[in-house]
């Protein structure tokens, strides 16, 4: 998900070159972590079925959808449809798992069921602006609207103590809204194309929803990031790459919406969120290497411990 962002951040600054390298990265990533999903499925089904039931499992649906929008915005429309149908397969299946288990002062991972519904209306809203399918904006719509509900109901089970206590995933509390921005902008922009897909009424809502969305997210964006420095969280911890994520698409909604709305100051802003991203997603990717590093030292240090006691 989060390198899956920063490409589609930086292909909206013009930095190809790097968009792709990103977009090879989360490829690997994606790869991974799908042939991961099938092998508990069909090997360890007991553990699959616990897992499914985490907030992280929507992962599955949200980085499946975001890969899909950069392959359409690279003009793959096929393999961006093929990933709209897998992940709107999963969605229902794996929503309904883990909202049965949603309970109180939950972490920051609450909000990933509005981050896995809105994916499924970026990536359609993109397709339906790429291939002029009036059909596909439409059904985009109720992804829209049903996770900005799912957010507010995910707003009230929020532990907000974790703004200052959270280990990185507090920061889903603003990417949620960034990415209902994006879908926002995504549907204005395929009512742009010349399609005619809704009436003046319904198109000023939207507008006006999608601006407010954004303005949402900024402010988000600032509380975390006061909260970073008044509350330092230097340490290196997986969940690191839930912040990763919210900081790309926190730019690429700014990017997206100033091109939906014909608010050019809005670019500059989005241009620098950008890099703020790459940076972050550097920071994080080091410390995943150096926690890497150090497991597999330890992991030679026990190995060569149990040679050296074993009897010869």
């Amino acid at each position: 998900m989060a390198t899956g962002i920063v490409s589609v951040a930086l292909h909206l600054t013009g930095h190809e070159v790097l968009s792709r390298i990103a977009l090879a990265l989360a490829c690997v990533a994606w790869l991974t972590l799908a042939a991961n999903f099938v092998h508990l499925l069909l090997a360890d089904r007991t553990q699959w079925t616990e897992r499914a039931g985490t907030p992280g499992a929507l992962t599955a649906v949200a980085a499946t959808t975001v890969v899909g929008t950069r392959f359409s915005l690279l003009g793959w429309s096929l393999l961006a449809a093929v990933l709209l149908g897998l992940a709107a397969l999963l969605w229902p299946w794996l929503l309904f798992l883990v909202v049965r288990h949603w309970g109180r002062r939950m972490p920051g991972a609450v909000f990933l069921g509005c981050v896995a519904t809105e994916g499924l209306a970026v990536l359609a809203a993109t397709l339906s602006a790429a291939t002029s399918t009036p059909w596909l904006a439409h059904a985009a719509l109720l992804p829209f609207w049903l996770g900005i509900v799912l957010y507010l109901i995910a707003l009230f089970r929020f532990d907000l103590r974790q703004v200052a206590r959270g280990s990185g995933d507090h920061w889903v509390a603003g990417g949620a809204l960034a990415i209902s921005a994006l879908a926002g902008a995504k549907l204005l922009a395929a009512a742009g194309t010349g399609m005619y897909l809704w009436n003046g009424d319904d198109q000023a809502v939207l507008h006006d929803l999608t601006v407010f969305l954004l303005a949402l997210d900024l402010a988000w964006y600032a509380v975390l990031l006061a909260a970073e420095i008044a509350w330092p969280r230097p340490r290196y911890d997986v969940r690191r790459w839930s912040t990763v994520f919210p900081l790309g698409m926190t730019a690429a909604a700014t990017l997206s919406v100033a091109a939906a709305v014909d608010v050019p100051w809005l670019d500059a802003p989005g241009r620098a969120l950008t890099w703020i991203a790459v940076a972050g997603w550097l920071a994080v990717a080091a410390g995943a290497a150096v926690r890497a590093r150090t497991e597999l030292r330890s992991a030679r240090a026990d190995a060569g411990a149990v040679r050296s006691t074993a009897p010869r």
